[in-house]
């Protein structure tokens, strides 16, 4: 087998880079050809797996994290060739819903070359900006106007840069007024955020969707509704277990067909930018192959 790795050596903020040469060393002990293509730019990322795709392989390999791999997933919804995550993010969401080990390079090396190709369902979303695909969980809300902060901010830098993002939101946001249809029924009221998931959880191990499996295809979605900030900082906290849903202010719900739509709102999805809503969301069954531990 030939492998080719594709690399963002930005991700994780500069730790992909660092671990290049531990991702060669296993994969020579594995003793099986292969090629790393490190990126200078996110459009390499969708370009270099393309290539690998057109050549054939049965398998592309990816380093780096869920921005990474949401650019990855585009060229090879529909294609033959499965994508191996090698997790070297901050968050690699998408790599825990798969069983890849995290923070051991070897065995998530092994596992791209000889895991089981699944056969997994997408999200699809479009709005005015954009039409694509992903893999983990879309949100809106609270959370992707802290992205929306977080991106604008010079300083500070790291996770550091996101408290601060955090904080200063928490000063301003408002319960937003949305409108929903789930598949043929319409749901409408105020929320704090609101998450539709194909996998369970992001933002690095936020159970948001706690019973999503990209396996059903089915999106679920989680709905917290209005409530005071003081509320809100009791109740999220209990998503990095999934607990939030028990939650009397949290509902949710499971549809094939999403849309959403709020008054200057954002969509993020798999941690990257999708577009102001109205968004519409389609479940799309069995449209990758993900080498994974789990299926």
């Amino acid at each position: 087998m030939a492998l080719t790795v594709v690399v963002n050596p930005t991700a994780g903020r500069g730790r992909a880079a660092r671990l290049i040469p531990d991702v060669e060393r296993a994969l020579t002990s594995e003793g099986v050809e292969y090629r790393v293509r490190p990126t200078s730019g996110p459009e390499d990322i969708g370009r270099f797996v393309a290539e690998a795709r057109d050549e054939g392989a049965e398998r592309v390999a990816v380093m780096g994290g869920d921005g990474t791999v949401h650019a990855a997933v585009q060229p090879l919804v529909g294609s033959a060739t499965a994508l191996a995550i090698i997790p070297t993010g901050t968050g690699d969401d998408n790599a825990r819903t798969f069983g890849i080990p995290l923070g051991d390079i070897a065995a998530a090396v092994e596992l791209a070359l000889t895991g089981a190709i699944l056969d997994v369902d997408l999200g699809r979303v479009e709005c005015v900006e954009t039409d694509e695909y992903f893999l983990g969980v879309l949100s809106t809300g609270f959370d992707s106007l802290v992205n929306e902060r977080a991106n604008q901010m010079r300083w500070p830098t790291g996770k550091a840069r996101y408290l601060v993002a955090i904080l200063a939101e928490l000063r301003t946001f408002r319960p937003v007024p949305y409108r929903a249809e789930l598949d043929d029924r319409e749901v409408g009221g105020s929320a704090m955020l609101v998450a539709v998931g194909n996998g369970p959880s992001y933002g690095g191990g936020m159970r948001v969707c706690p019973d999503a499996q990209p396996f059903d295809g089915l999106l679920d979605v989680t709905w917290l509704g209005g409530v005071p900030t003081r509320t809100f900082l009791r109740v999220f906290p209990s998503v990095f277990t999934g607990k939030h849903v028990e939650s009397p202010y949290v509902a949710t719900g499971r549809a094939r067909r999403i849309v959403l739509d709020a008054p200057g709102q954002v969509a993020y999805a798999d941690g990257e930018r999708i577009g102001n809503l109205p968004i519409e969301i389609q479940a799309v069954p069995s449209a990758l192959k993900v080498v994974g531990a789990v299926g």
